[in-house]
């Protein structure tokens, strides 16, 4: 399973946090989201996010780097764009 990304943009703060932990590699988050490891999402979402790929919803993923900041990636439900962001960006 693949997931269509579209374009990725990231937020501010996904930015900074990036920035901050300078041996992590967005794009490793980026293929893990992309190929259905969804990361530190609990159960229900993990369900929620087999039904969106169905059902063409938005997915979710959720990630904590190495300086303990949490990201999430979101893709939306078109697969048109997937945003790598702070969970209080949201």
């Amino acid at each position: 399973m693949t997931l269509p990304l579209g374009r990725v943009f990231g937020t501010f703060g996904a930015v900074v946090a990036f920035a901050e932990a300078p041996n992590e590699d967005f794009n490793s988050y980026i293929s893990r989201h992309e190929h259905g490891d969804w990361g530190e999402v609990d159960d229900h979402d993990r369900r929620a996010n087999e039904n969106a790929l169905k059902h063409d919803l938005r997915v979710l993923s959720a990630y904590t780097l190495s300086s303990g900041v949490r990201i999430w990636l979101i893709t939306e439900g078109d697969r048109s764009t997937t945003t790598i962001l702070l969970p209080e960006e949201y």
